[in-house]
């Protein structure tokens, strides 16, 4: 019987490597992946929702002429579970994150708003800034007081845990202890 988990195969004598026919594979062949889906979509043709991290079969191809800083981008193409329709996304590097193409609308994300509300503002401020010498000084102010507050919490919140962290067990040990001890001489006394 011959092994199974063989290290070192057998090459003839006159084996040639360079007889061996290579594969002249196209530059914009789709592969077959099994992947999550990267966020909650909706499918536009029936309405169905697909949540983060549901399975899918996808076909998978290079995006030809787009990379970010020699990175390519990935195109792939799921099907919805419901009515089949074919749902299309891309990766986007600059963003660390998924860009949908076509087929789903991706569902409400919270944090991303959320960053692009602060994004408006701090340009509102600096436009703001930059046309009123007042409203400069005035934010200062507001930042300044707004650290001191910052600063005073966490220095009470520092004094809480020193207080709990100055609990000395051996101490509470030895005066259970003696109370114990107490309660015996009082029962043998009794």
């Amino acid at each position: 019987m011959s092994e199974r988990k063989v290290l070192n195969k057998y090459y003839p004598p006159d084996f040639d490597p360079a007889k061996i026919p290579t594969l002249r594979l196209p530059k914009e062949r789709q592969y077959v992946v099994r992947l999550m889906a990267p966020c909650n979509m909706r499918c536009r043709t029936c309405g169905e929702y697909i949540y983060k991290g549901k399975k899918f079969n996808a076909r998978k191809e290079t995006v030809q002429n787009e990379s970010y800083l020699g990175l390519p981008i990935f195109c792939f193409y799921i099907k919805c579970p419901r009515c089949l329709a074919e749902i299309t996304f891309k990766t986007d590097p600059r963003n660390t994150d998924y860009a949908m193409e076509h087929g789903a609308t991706r569902n409400f994300q919270a944090q991303k708003l959320l960053e692009e509300e602060e994004k408006r503002m701090q340009k509102e401020r600096e436009e703001e800034e930059l046309n009123n010498p007042m409203k400069v000084l005035e934010n200062r102010t507001k930042d300044s007081k707004l650290e001191m507050e910052v600063l005073e919490n966490l220095q009470e919140l520092k004094e809480l845990n020193q207080r709990q962290a100055s609990v000395d067990f051996e101490a509470m040990l030895k005066q259970h202890k003696e109370v114990e001890e107490e309660q015996r001489r009082k029962e043998q006394e009794e």
